[in-house]
């Protein structure tokens, strides 16, 4: 089984620009401190910009911004950005209507993915880009204090 890594790199991107004092970011810089395609960032830019997270500034200089303070961009409305789609996919062809088990298993597994959704998107929704910029911040703190190389 695949998972994606869109969430994370996403993620990864957003903590970069709320990090940036407000000047623009180019795809190149950010897919350094990505270590990945520049191709790749601006994919993931364009997403987030049709969820309104991001915005660009063209020409000399230019580069991706944050659209909102990081304050108010919640890692929910970044899994929903990039993410699309359902966290489960139930069964791709339809089970065997004949058989018991069959006849119900999507409806009993539908509401139990639900859930498990609600709850990761619950979860997602107290948590914003600004937490994980703060969270950053204590661990570089932590390296300066115990000597650790920056």
């Amino acid at each position: 089984m695949a998972f994606s890594s869109r969430f994370a790199v996403a993620v990864h991107i957003l903590t970069l620009l709320g990090s940036s004092d407000g000047l623009p970011v180019s795809s190149e810089r950010i897919a350094g401190s990505v270590n990945t395609n520049p191709a790749v960032v601006r994919r993931l830019l364009s997403l987030l910009s049709r969820a309104g997270l991001t915005r660009s500034k063209r020409g000399a200089g230019g580069g991706a911004l944050l659209a909102r303070p990081a304050s108010e961009i919640t890692l929910c409305e970044v899994y929903r950005a990039v993410e699309g789609g359902e966290l489960f996919r139930l069964h791709p062809e339809e089970p065997n209507p004949s058989c018991p088990i069959g006849r119900h298993i999507q409806s009993a597994l539908e509401s139990a993915t639900v859930a498990a959704r609600d709850a990761l998107e619950s979860s997602l929704g107290e948590r914003t880009v600004a937490d994980i910029i703060g969270s950053i911040a204590e661990g570089m703190e932590w390296e300066r204090s115990s000597g650790e190389v920056v």
